[in-house]
């Protein structure tokens, strides 16, 4: 499951991330983004069918590149295969943004500057800023953190540990796809539903794991692990995603507060249900998910570190 030049490759690249954050050019991951959409143009049909071949042709190119590569760099030697496996986990982890962009919003927020975090919140969530208050912008923020946890950092880690440069690569692929293509608006409901099933798939351990990491480190930010866990199996089944209200339900009661309620997005207005039974979320409570989300993140490279010397390899 894992080998020492697999594990040293995600190590290397989580560090890279933790260091330099996302690439800040020419990401390779907005690149993929244009060639989906590009894709879509011809693909495009309100029907399951051809929202399964768009992302069977899209997540298949992705991964197969991602084998080439990976038995590419094997040929060559160890630090050419650490190197590329360093290389495509920095390109798919998402974690040191997402903590610098969830700071960058409750700084915002503690100077009254709604626009400017109404300006910001697209790069967190899907959701309509426009009609949100202060309130409603850190609780958007707040979920987005907990949910982006497991999407941003611990899933693109076990897919690498597991897969490698094609696991990596085309759990990225995936988790794209559903962000584009995968939501319930009206041009999407049908084309998108094979895009959502596959995430819902592919982050269906990932986000159990990252719910239990959360309530191991509940303690870092004054929480209860107890009271993570309990949110996590009273509320998390009534959330509409399988693995968001899972990372959601289990990051509220580790914060002492409550998420969900009325969520409003571009193309519907969804009721979630509450999770948690804490008071609504402050802007002191946003900085504490953030440093929540970073000692999950750190957890999880442990995690993988250890599992490597459990096995002996």
């Amino acid at each position: 499951m894992f080998d020492a030049t697999r594990l040293s490759g995600v190590l290397i690249g989580y560090l890279a991330d933790l260091v330099l954050a996302d690439p800040r050019a020419a990401h390779p991951v907005a690149g993929f983004g244009t060639v989906a959409t590009t894709a879509e143009r011809l693909s495009y049909r309100d029907s399951r069918v051809a929202g399964a071949l768009h992302v069977a042709v899209l997540v298949g190119a992705v991964t197969l590149a991602g084998v080439t590569l990976e038995r590419g760099a094997r040929r060559r030697g160890p630090a050419w295969s650490i190197a590329a496996t360093a290389a495509a986990t920095w390109v798919v982890l998402g974690g040191t943004s997402l903590a610098r962009t969830g700071s960058a919003m409750s700084d915002r927020l503690r100077g009254d500057d709604l626009e400017g975090a109404r300006d910001l919140l697209p790069s967190l969530c899907g959701r309509d800023p426009a009609h949100l208050d202060a309130a409603g912008l850190t609780r958007a923020a707040a979920e987005s953190v907990a949910e982006n946890t497991s999407d941003a950092q611990v899933a693109p880690l076990l897919w690498a540990c597991v897969g490698g440069v094609p696991g990596a690569l085309g759990y990225r692929a995936i988790n794209t796809l559903d962000a584009m293509v995968g939501h319930r608006s009206p041009r999407y409901a049908r084309f998108g539903w094979a895009a959502a099933r596959l995430d819902d798939a592919a982050n269906y351990l990932p986000a159990r794991l990252t719910a239990v990491l959360t309530a191991v480190c509940a303690p870092v930010v004054g929480g209860s692990p107890a009271d993570a866990i309990a949110a996590w199996r009273r509320d998390a089944r009534r959330h509409p995603s399988p693995n968001a209200g899972v990372v959601e339900a289990a990051f509220a009661g580790a914060l002492g507060v409550r998420l969900g309620g009325p969520t409003q997005y571009h193309h519907e207005l969804q009721i979630r249900p509450v999770l948690g039974d804490g008071a609504i979320p402050t802007v002191t409570d946003l900085l504490r998910a953030v440093r929540l989300s970073r000692a999950v993140q750190a957890a999880a490279v442990l995690l993988c570190v250890s599992a490597g010397v459990r096995t002996g390899r």
